[in-house]
Protein backbone atom coordinates (compact mmCIF):
# COMPACT_ATOMS: atom_id res chain seq x y z
CA UNK A 1 0.00 0.00 0.00
CA UNK A 2 3.03 2.28 0.21
CA UNK A 3 2.78 3.24 -3.47
CA UNK A 4 -0.83 4.24 -2.95
CA UNK A 5 0.08 6.29 0.13
CA UNK A 6 2.83 8.05 -1.84
CA UNK A 7 0.43 8.82 -4.70
CA UNK A 8 -2.28 10.11 -2.37
CA UNK A 9 0.21 12.16 -0.36
CA UNK A 10 1.58 13.92 -3.43
CA UNK A 11 -1.95 14.56 -4.69
CA UNK A 12 -3.09 15.98 -1.34
CA UNK A 13 -0.06 18.26 -1.07
CA UNK A 14 -0.44 19.32 -4.69
CA UNK A 15 -4.04 20.37 -4.12
CA UNK A 16 -3.97 21.73 -0.57
CA UNK A 17 -0.38 22.25 0.57
CA UNK A 18 0.15 22.86 4.28
CA UNK A 19 -2.40 25.37 5.67
CA UNK A 20 -0.91 28.58 7.07
CA UNK A 21 -3.32 28.54 10.00
CA UNK A 22 -2.16 25.06 10.98
CA UNK A 23 1.46 26.17 10.79
CA UNK A 24 0.71 29.15 13.02
CA UNK A 25 -0.96 26.93 15.62
CA UNK A 26 1.25 23.85 15.78
CA UNK A 27 4.19 24.49 13.48
CA UNK A 28 5.27 21.91 10.90
CA UNK A 29 6.76 18.40 11.21
CA UNK A 30 10.00 19.63 9.64
CA UNK A 31 10.23 22.41 12.22
CA UNK A 32 9.68 19.83 14.97
CA UNK A 33 12.51 17.76 13.50
CA UNK A 34 14.66 20.88 13.33
CA UNK A 35 14.03 21.57 17.02
CA UNK A 36 15.14 18.04 17.88
CA UNK A 37 18.30 18.36 15.77
CA UNK A 38 19.12 21.72 17.34
CA UNK A 39 18.76 20.21 20.81
CA UNK A 40 21.01 17.27 19.95
CA UNK A 41 23.58 19.66 18.50
CA UNK A 42 23.63 21.83 21.63
CA UNK A 43 23.72 18.91 24.06
CA UNK A 44 26.12 16.55 22.30
CA UNK A 45 28.42 18.64 20.10
CA UNK A 46 31.29 19.57 22.43
CA UNK A 47 34.06 21.64 20.83
CA UNK A 48 36.56 20.26 23.38
CA UNK A 49 36.38 16.75 21.92
CA UNK A 50 38.90 15.50 19.39
CA UNK A 51 37.71 15.20 15.77
CA UNK A 52 37.64 11.41 16.10
CA UNK A 53 35.52 11.53 19.26
CA UNK A 54 33.22 14.08 17.66
CA UNK A 55 32.69 11.74 14.71
CA UNK A 56 31.74 8.91 17.07
CA UNK A 57 29.26 11.16 18.89
CA UNK A 58 27.95 12.32 15.51
CA UNK A 59 27.29 8.70 14.50
CA UNK A 60 25.39 8.14 17.76
CA UNK A 61 23.43 11.34 17.13
CA UNK A 62 22.44 10.06 13.71
CA UNK A 63 21.29 6.76 15.23
CA UNK A 64 19.19 8.58 17.84
CA UNK A 65 17.65 10.81 15.18
CA UNK A 66 16.76 7.84 12.94
CA UNK A 67 15.27 5.88 15.84
CA UNK A 68 13.13 8.80 17.05
CA UNK A 69 11.90 9.83 13.58
CA UNK A 70 11.40 6.30 12.30
CA UNK A 71 9.95 4.96 15.52
CA UNK A 72 7.43 7.77 15.88
CA UNK A 73 6.36 7.43 12.26
CA UNK A 74 6.00 3.66 12.63
CA UNK A 75 3.73 4.09 15.64
CA UNK A 76 1.60 6.59 13.73
CA UNK A 77 1.42 4.31 10.69
CA UNK A 78 0.36 1.32 12.77
CA UNK A 79 -2.22 3.37 14.66
CA UNK A 80 -3.72 4.50 11.35
CA UNK A 81 -3.81 1.09 9.65
CA UNK A 82 -6.94 -0.97 9.12
CA UNK A 83 -9.31 0.94 6.84
CA UNK A 84 -9.47 3.09 3.73
CA UNK A 85 -10.37 6.14 5.83
CA UNK A 86 -7.30 5.66 8.01
CA UNK A 87 -5.20 5.12 4.89
CA UNK A 88 -6.27 8.57 3.73
CA UNK A 89 -5.31 10.01 7.12
CA UNK A 90 -1.88 8.37 6.78
CA UNK A 91 -1.50 9.95 3.36
CA UNK A 92 -2.54 13.31 4.81
CA UNK A 93 0.15 13.02 7.51
CA UNK A 94 2.75 11.95 4.95
CA UNK A 95 1.88 14.88 2.68
CA UNK A 96 3.48 17.22 5.23
CA UNK A 97 6.87 15.74 4.29
CA UNK A 98 6.52 16.79 0.62
CA UNK A 99 6.93 20.38 -0.59
CA UNK A 100 5.67 20.74 -4.16
CA UNK A 101 3.65 23.92 -3.67
CA UNK A 102 5.99 25.77 -1.32
CA UNK A 103 9.02 25.14 -3.55
CA UNK A 104 7.26 26.53 -6.61
CA UNK A 105 5.93 29.47 -4.59
CA UNK A 106 9.38 30.51 -3.34
CA UNK A 107 11.01 30.19 -6.76
CA UNK A 108 8.16 32.05 -8.49
CA UNK A 109 8.60 34.84 -5.93
CA UNK A 110 12.15 35.38 -7.21
CA UNK A 111 10.93 35.73 -10.79
CA UNK A 112 8.19 38.12 -9.73
CA UNK A 113 10.63 40.21 -7.69
CA UNK A 114 12.99 40.56 -10.66
CA UNK A 115 10.15 41.40 -13.03
CA UNK A 116 8.49 44.03 -10.85
CA UNK A 117 11.05 45.43 -8.42
CA UNK A 118 14.46 44.64 -9.89
CA UNK A 119 17.68 43.01 -8.76
CA UNK A 120 17.74 44.28 -5.18
CA UNK A 121 14.36 42.72 -4.42
CA UNK A 122 15.36 39.62 -6.37
CA UNK A 123 18.38 39.17 -4.10
CA UNK A 124 16.11 39.38 -1.07
CA UNK A 125 13.73 36.79 -2.50
CA UNK A 126 16.45 34.34 -3.53
CA UNK A 127 18.09 34.60 -0.10
CA UNK A 128 15.08 32.70 1.25
CA UNK A 129 15.97 29.57 -0.73
CA UNK A 130 19.77 29.54 -1.16
CA UNK A 131 22.73 29.61 1.19
CA UNK A 132 25.10 31.65 -0.97
CA UNK A 133 25.86 35.37 -0.58
CA UNK A 134 22.99 37.20 -2.36
CA UNK A 135 24.69 40.60 -2.41
CA UNK A 136 27.33 39.25 -4.78
CA UNK A 137 24.69 38.30 -7.37
CA UNK A 138 23.58 40.28 -10.40
CA UNK A 139 20.31 39.58 -12.24
CA UNK A 140 21.76 36.55 -14.01
CA UNK A 141 23.26 35.26 -10.77
CA UNK A 142 19.96 35.61 -8.92
CA UNK A 143 18.15 33.81 -11.75
CA UNK A 144 20.67 30.96 -11.90
CA UNK A 145 20.57 30.58 -8.10
CA UNK A 146 16.77 30.26 -8.17
CA UNK A 147 16.88 27.67 -10.98
CA UNK A 148 19.64 25.67 -9.28
CA UNK A 149 17.67 25.67 -6.03
CA UNK A 150 14.55 24.55 -7.90
CA UNK A 151 16.41 21.62 -9.46
CA UNK A 152 18.14 20.50 -6.26
CA UNK A 153 15.09 20.91 -4.04
CA UNK A 154 12.89 19.08 -6.53
CA UNK A 155 15.12 16.10 -5.76
CA UNK A 156 15.56 16.66 -2.01
CA UNK A 157 12.13 18.02 -1.14
CA UNK A 158 9.82 16.08 -3.43
CA UNK A 159 11.25 13.12 -5.32
CA UNK A 160 13.33 11.74 -2.44
CA UNK A 161 10.63 11.80 0.29
CA UNK A 162 8.12 10.39 -2.22
CA UNK A 163 10.58 7.65 -3.19
CA UNK A 164 11.23 6.64 0.41
CA UNK A 165 7.53 6.88 1.20
CA UNK A 166 6.80 4.46 -1.64
CA UNK A 167 9.66 2.19 -0.57
CA UNK A 168 9.31 2.26 3.22
CA UNK A 169 6.02 3.87 4.11
CA UNK A 170 5.72 6.71 6.58
CA UNK A 171 8.85 5.61 8.55
CA UNK A 172 10.93 5.66 5.37
CA UNK A 173 9.83 9.19 4.49
CA UNK A 174 10.22 10.44 8.08
CA UNK A 175 13.74 9.05 8.39
CA UNK A 176 14.69 10.59 5.06
CA UNK A 177 13.28 13.98 6.03
CA UNK A 178 14.99 13.91 9.42
CA UNK A 179 18.39 13.08 7.92
CA UNK A 180 18.04 15.60 5.10
CA UNK A 181 17.04 18.32 7.57
CA UNK A 182 19.98 17.39 9.78
CA UNK A 183 22.33 17.64 6.82
CA UNK A 184 21.13 21.19 6.15
CA UNK A 185 21.71 22.11 9.82
CA UNK A 186 24.83 20.22 10.92
CA UNK A 187 26.23 18.65 7.76
CA UNK A 188 28.42 21.61 6.84
CA UNK A 189 32.22 21.64 6.67
CA UNK A 190 32.60 24.26 9.37
CA UNK A 191 34.85 24.12 12.41
CA UNK A 192 31.90 23.25 14.63
CA UNK A 193 30.23 20.65 12.41
CA UNK A 194 32.83 19.07 10.12
CA UNK A 195 33.47 16.14 12.46
CA UNK A 196 30.19 16.06 14.39
CA UNK A 197 28.07 16.27 11.22
CA UNK A 198 30.22 13.89 9.15
CA UNK A 199 27.95 10.85 9.60
CA UNK A 200 24.80 12.82 8.82
CA UNK A 201 26.33 14.31 5.66
CA UNK A 202 27.57 10.95 4.37
CA UNK A 203 24.29 9.19 5.13
CA UNK A 204 22.34 11.98 3.45
CA UNK A 205 24.51 11.53 0.34
CA UNK A 206 23.73 7.80 0.36
CA UNK A 207 19.95 8.03 0.74
CA UNK A 208 19.70 10.73 -1.93
CA UNK A 209 21.45 8.64 -4.59
CA UNK A 210 18.34 6.98 -6.10
CA UNK A 211 16.15 10.11 -6.03
CA UNK A 212 18.74 12.38 -7.65
CA UNK A 213 19.07 10.01 -10.61
CA UNK A 214 15.29 9.64 -10.87
CA UNK A 215 14.89 13.42 -10.74
CA UNK A 216 17.30 13.87 -13.63
CA UNK A 217 15.36 11.31 -15.66
CA UNK A 218 12.04 13.02 -14.91
CA UNK A 219 13.46 16.37 -16.05
CA UNK A 220 14.84 14.83 -19.24
CA UNK A 221 11.46 13.28 -20.10
CA UNK A 222 9.62 16.49 -19.19
CA UNK A 223 11.92 18.48 -21.47
CA UNK A 224 10.86 16.23 -24.33
CA UNK A 225 7.22 17.11 -23.68
CA UNK A 226 7.64 20.89 -23.68
CA UNK A 227 8.19 23.14 -26.73
CA UNK A 228 11.47 25.02 -26.82
CA UNK A 229 13.27 22.57 -24.52
CA UNK A 230 15.66 19.79 -25.43
CA UNK A 231 15.56 16.32 -23.89
CA UNK A 232 18.67 15.41 -25.87
CA UNK A 233 20.68 18.33 -24.50
CA UNK A 234 19.40 17.57 -21.00
CA UNK A 235 20.54 13.95 -21.27
CA UNK A 236 23.94 14.93 -22.69
CA UNK A 237 24.47 17.44 -19.89
CA UNK A 238 23.67 14.80 -17.27
CA UNK A 239 25.98 12.26 -18.88
CA UNK A 240 28.83 14.76 -19.27
CA UNK A 241 28.53 17.06 -16.23
CA UNK A 242 26.67 15.46 -13.31
CA UNK A 243 29.66 13.51 -12.03
CA UNK A 244 31.83 16.64 -11.98
CA UNK A 245 29.70 18.38 -9.34
CA UNK A 246 31.17 18.55 -5.82
CA UNK A 247 28.00 16.87 -4.56
CA UNK A 248 27.38 13.23 -5.58
CA UNK A 249 23.68 14.08 -6.03
CA UNK A 250 23.03 17.76 -6.75
CA UNK A 251 24.75 17.63 -10.13
CA UNK A 252 22.17 15.24 -11.59
CA UNK A 253 19.06 17.45 -11.44
CA UNK A 254 21.09 20.63 -11.99
CA UNK A 255 22.76 19.24 -15.13
CA UNK A 256 19.43 18.00 -16.48
CA UNK A 257 17.83 21.41 -15.85
CA UNK A 258 20.78 23.23 -17.40
CA UNK A 259 20.75 21.13 -20.56
CA UNK A 260 16.99 21.35 -20.99
CA UNK A 261 17.02 25.15 -20.71
CA UNK A 262 20.26 25.74 -22.62
CA UNK A 263 21.91 27.32 -19.56
CA UNK A 264 25.23 26.92 -17.78
CA UNK A 265 24.44 26.48 -14.08
CA UNK A 266 26.57 26.01 -10.94
CA UNK A 267 30.24 26.99 -11.39
CA UNK A 268 32.17 29.11 -8.84
CA UNK A 269 29.92 30.54 -6.10
CA UNK A 270 30.34 32.36 -2.77
CA UNK A 271 29.08 30.80 0.47
CA UNK A 272 29.66 32.71 3.70
CA UNK A 273 32.31 34.82 2.02
CA UNK A 274 34.19 31.75 0.78
CA UNK A 275 34.53 31.03 -2.95
CA UNK A 276 33.49 27.46 -3.80
CA UNK A 277 35.03 26.49 -7.12
CA UNK A 278 32.39 24.10 -8.45
CA UNK A 279 32.16 22.70 -11.97
CA UNK A 280 29.71 24.06 -14.51
CA UNK A 281 26.56 22.09 -15.30
CA UNK A 282 25.47 22.53 -18.91
CA UNK A 283 28.89 23.38 -20.30
CA UNK A 284 28.53 25.64 -23.31
CA UNK A 285 25.18 27.04 -22.25
CA UNK A 286 24.55 30.71 -21.66
CA UNK A 287 25.07 32.33 -18.28
CA UNK A 288 22.82 35.35 -18.87
CA UNK A 289 19.71 33.92 -17.23
CA UNK A 290 16.72 36.06 -16.26
CA UNK A 291 13.16 35.85 -14.94
CA UNK A 292 11.96 34.35 -18.22
CA UNK A 293 14.31 31.41 -17.63
CA UNK A 294 13.00 31.00 -14.08
CA UNK A 295 9.45 30.79 -15.46
CA UNK A 296 10.60 28.22 -18.02
CA UNK A 297 12.30 26.21 -15.27
CA UNK A 298 9.05 26.23 -13.29
CA UNK A 299 7.13 24.86 -16.28
CA UNK A 300 9.73 22.12 -16.58
CA UNK A 301 9.49 21.45 -12.85
CA UNK A 302 5.69 21.15 -12.84
CA UNK A 303 5.75 18.85 -15.85
CA UNK A 304 8.34 16.58 -14.23
CA UNK A 305 6.42 16.67 -10.95
CA UNK A 306 3.17 15.62 -12.63
CA UNK A 307 5.07 12.82 -14.36
CA UNK A 308 6.11 11.54 -10.94
CA UNK A 309 2.55 11.74 -9.61
CA UNK A 310 1.32 9.87 -12.68
CA UNK A 311 3.95 7.14 -12.32
CA UNK A 312 3.03 6.64 -8.67
CA UNK A 313 -0.65 6.50 -9.58
CA UNK A 314 -0.04 3.90 -12.29
CA UNK A 315 2.17 1.88 -9.96
CA UNK A 316 -0.42 1.96 -7.18
CA UNK A 317 -3.19 0.93 -9.58
CA UNK A 318 -1.17 -2.01 -10.94
CA UNK A 319 -0.26 -3.24 -7.47
CA UNK A 320 -3.86 -2.92 -6.32
CA UNK A 321 -5.22 -4.78 -9.33
CA UNK A 322 -2.71 -7.61 -8.96
CA UNK A 323 -3.09 -7.71 -5.18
Amino acid sequence: MFLLIAFLSMTIELVAGYPDRLFERIGHPVSWIGTLIGTLDRKLNDAKRSPRASRVVGVLTLVVLVLIAGGTALLVQRALSGSIALLLVTALVASTLIAQRSLAKHVAAVAQALEIEGVARGRCAVSQIVGRDPQALDEAGVSRAAIESLAENFSDGIVAPSFWLAAGGLPGAAIYKAVNTADSMIGHRTQRHEAFGWAVARFDDLINLPASRLTALLIVVAAGLLPGMSAGDAWRAVWRDAGRHRSPNAGWPEAAMAGALGLALAGPRHYGGVLVDDAFMGVGGRRAANAVDIRAALRLYWTADLLLVTLLGIGAALVTLHG
